[in-house]
């Protein structure tokens, strides 16, 4: 049973906020470590296994996270709008990175489009249309799991869109983009690269998963046998559609652990943030009434304590 704070006398109530607040960032930590033990269950990476490169990565994935933060803090200050677009081969790691930008950021100030295939009424639309309504407001920060570059990729693979559309997306793309950025919107666009070995063996561990089985869709699989026509796709993709305004940027993905690490860095380089200045925060104290009293809540409506 948690003890009442307000009943413990002044020295053993310091010791046991010091405690409990120790524990808050401990189970911050843990939650990081939860993502890395869900990683593990696919493989270890090559070179990644030594501890004093997993306390690396831990020590410098937090301080980035707390650059996002600050980012996050001068985005919404500055009214400032940022586009993240990440693409690459399946199993290439663009959630993992997306995760870890989003982890410890404001879900009100920085989201995630993760947009399914368009419906029947989408496949009639002007082809951006769809993700228009998903481009962030002023103080918005808005990742792309995939974006409008399924054109010039799956859709295109696959024969999902005609000659004519894939010509026609690569005439209109760099001059949307650039309609956009006129606009105020900042746009950073990244293609994780990762090897043929590394993402068939991604995708084995993936079918030896069955928590991660999910993710392993036939168009994924489909891609596997196709992997030289997807190749042939991302060379044209980033010649035809590399501009001054949004220009492309690899990310080396074979070893996932770098790739978040440099994935943040340079997303960090690529915005002017800076510390903002913030009132302090001080708890008020809290209004006890002795009128008040606390119903008791009924036990059919606890969950039940398995652990």
């Amino acid at each position: 049973m948690t003890p009442d704070m307000t009943e413990l006398p002044g020295s053993d109530k310091a010791s046991w906020e010091r405690n409990r607040l120790r524990a808050e960032v401990l189970d911050d930590i843990d939650e990081e470590i939860e993502l890395e033990l869900d990683d593990a269950r696919l493989g270890s990476d090559k070179d990644n296994g030594t501890p004093d490169f997993r306390r690396a990565y831990f020590r410098e994935l937090l301080s980035l996270q707390g650059e996002l933060v600050k980012l996050q803090d001068w985005v919404k200050e500055t009214g400032h709008r940022l586009v993240v677009i990440c693409e690459g081969r399946d199993a290439a790691g663009k959630g993992g990175v997306i995760k870890r930008i989003t982890q410890r950021l404001n879900p009100r100030i920085c989201r995630v489009a993760a947009l399914p295939a368009p419906n029947d009424r989408e496949r009639t639309q002007w082809y951006f249309q769809r993700y228009v309504s998903h481009l962030p407001a002023a103080g918005e920060i808005v990742l792309f799991d995939r974006s409008w570059y399924n054109r010039a990729g799956v859709e295109r693979v696959m024969n999902f869109c005609t000659d004519d559309e894939y010509e026609e997306f690569f005439r209109s793309v760099p001059e949307f983009e650039r309609m956009l950025v006129r606009s105020g919107i900042q746009i950073v666009k990244y293609w994780f690269s990762i090897s043929d070995d590394e993402q068939e063996l991604r995708f084995r561990a993936r079918m030896e998963d069955p928590l991660k089985q999910w993710k392993l869709s036939p168009m994924d699989l489909e891609s596997r046998r196709r992997w030289e026509s997807y190749t042939l796709a991302k060379e044209i993709m980033l010649e035809r559609s590399n501009i001054d305004e949004a220009p492309w940027w690899i990310v080396p993905a074979d070893d996932k652990k770098k790739a978040r690490l440099n994935c943040i860095s340079h997303l960090l380089s690529q915005v002017p943030y800076h510390d903002v200045s913030k009132p302090e925060v001080r708890l008020p104290e809290r209004v006890y009434s002795p009128d008040y009293i606390r119903q008791p809540v009924p036990d059919t409506m606890i969950v039940p304590q398995k652990y």
